[in-house]
């Protein structure tokens, strides 16, 4: 006898299992209906899990379509239509980044009213984090201005990109060294990505941030009744670092009981739980991180010399911006296209006159003082298209004039001022708009601006 399958739902529930894209119905409120195993698999949802619920794990700012799959039932001409090709980012059930790609069609009933959507989906995540690798790469070997997420061109970075590549075809001990906000982890990340472990966890952990009572805990683990708050065994980050690369920031930091215990680690590559009578074996590669001087810290007996000449195998220095200069105007491009561009503003550069103001700033904080500028000014100059002097924080462009310690001024340059100030309150502080009602040059307002100490902020 001959099987209808339109008819014989059972077999038709079957074949749908068997398919690897994952397929869904939802009902015409966007509620789950249906949810196979091939959807199943790609999530980490099962079915029991979802059925009945609001489609909210479709939805996000990365989904074009699945996401407003609820607006979209709505929209009978366009669901009349499909939706197709449907991008969305979605986290699975153990927190992962899946990358899906599919289509909703709308069903109707007897009646041609909405009954809801069927959907299907595949799991593209391999394909874009490919494509994502071939555009850094494609990027980097276009420019030569970065590597990995370190950005720079100047004989220096030149000299830490090169020292980088070699770290990271070894497996050898390295230390990074340099001022805060110079980019060490992100130099450690970059050794971990160029090497044989890539594929394997980095994680990272601040040594000063954690009393020290937690921090050996935090490293190598304990056992259920090891101490008064270990209710179960926990894992120190060694042993969930296995095969990968664990970074260790702010080694300098570490007391000398601490330092024994890290360098059995670097020797025997083992380590023991606290609490536990038995050793266990790893596989992980240690790379160190600090802003202060470990020869000095030897000599003052707070970094063991043991220790120190086992991590301090291979130095990579990271230099200060003031000692690169040259890179300012990539790192700012950079930012300007990271930060504004993703906070969705207008801005889509900087004023020459104002990145001159920042190639001369003496950045204390390095590259993270430099971002958090770019970050501010994103925010300050939203209306307009370029970064202006005014935009940058105050403590940058070093102004902090006020009336009341600003230079006597004669009755021509206090009537000037008044104009500025009136210009300035008709236009809402935009300087721009305001440096036309005076007609004058947007850098010439902010300089008389500045001379006669007048607070835009």
């Amino acid at each position: 006898m001959e099987l209808d399958f339109r008819k014989n739902i059972a077999v038709f529930e079957n074949i749908i299992d068997t398919m690897m894209a994952g397929v869904f119905t939802v009902d015409a409120k966007g509620s789950f209906v249906a949810w196979n195993k091939g959807a199943e698999q790609i999530t980490g949802y099962r079915a029991s899990e979802l059925i009945g619920q609001p489609c909210t794990l479709l939805e996000g700012e990365n989904c074009k379509g699945f996401g407003s799959l609820k607006e979209l039932l709505g929209d009978v001409q366009t669901m009349s239509r499909g939706i197709c090709n449907q991008e969305c980012k979605i986290l699975s059930k153990d927190g992962r980044e899946i990358h899906i790609h599919g289509n909703v069609q709308l069903l109707r009933d007897e009646n041609d009213n909405v009954a809801g959507a069927v959907g299907c989906f595949m799991d593209v995540t391999s394909l874009v984090l490919a494509n994502q690798k071939i555009e850094v790469l494609q990027r980097q070997a276009a420019t030569g201005y970065a590597f990995e997420q370190l950005i720079g061109n100047s004989d220096a970075m030149r000299e830490v990109f090169r020292q980088l590549k070699l770290a990271a075809d070894s497996d050898v001990a390295v230390v990074l060294t340099g001022e805060s906000g110079t980019g060490k982890e992100l130099a450690a990340r970059a050794i971990h990505a160029q090497s044989a472990r890539s594929k394997k966890p980095f994680l990272a952990i601040n040594c000063s941030a954690i009393p020290e009572t937690l921090l050996e805990s935090e490293l190598f683990g304990h056992v259920k009744g090891s101490f008064t708050d270990a209710t179960n065994d926990k894992l120190g980050i060694f042993e969930v670092a296995e095969g990968g690369t664990l970074f260790l920031d702010e080694i300098g930091d570490v007391s000398p009981a601490i330092q024994v215990k890290l360098l059995r680690v670097l020797q025997e590559r083992e380590i023991r739980r606290i609490g536990d009578s038995k050793t266990r074996k790893v596989d992980v590669r240690v790379i160190t991180a600090t802003n202060r001087d470990l020869k000095q810290l030897v000599n003052d007996g707070k970094i063991r010399e043991d220790f120190y000449y086992r991590i301090h195998v291979f130095e990579i220095r990271l230099p200060p911006l003031r000692e690169r200069k040259d890179d300012i105007p990539l790192l700012v491009d950079h930012f300007v296209r990271q930060i504004c561009t993703k906070n969705k503003g207008q801005v889509t550069g900087i004023a020459k006159d104002t990145l001159d103001v920042l190639v001369e700033y003496s950045w204390p904080g390095n590259v993270r003082e430099l971002r958090n500028a770019i970050e501010h000014a994103c925010v300050t100059a939203a209306d307009e298209d370029r970064i202006g002097y005014f935009d940058l924080p105050r403590d940058i462009r070093g102004d902090g004039d006020t009336p009341e310690n600003s230079p006597q001024l004669n009755d021509e340059q206090l009537s000037e001022r008044a104009r500025i100030v009136d210009a300035l309150r008709q236009t809402g502080g935009n300087r721009t708009k305001a440096a036309k009602r005076l007609g004058t040059s947007r850098v010439t307002l902010w300089k008389k601006i500045s001379r006669y100490g007048i607070s835009v902020d």
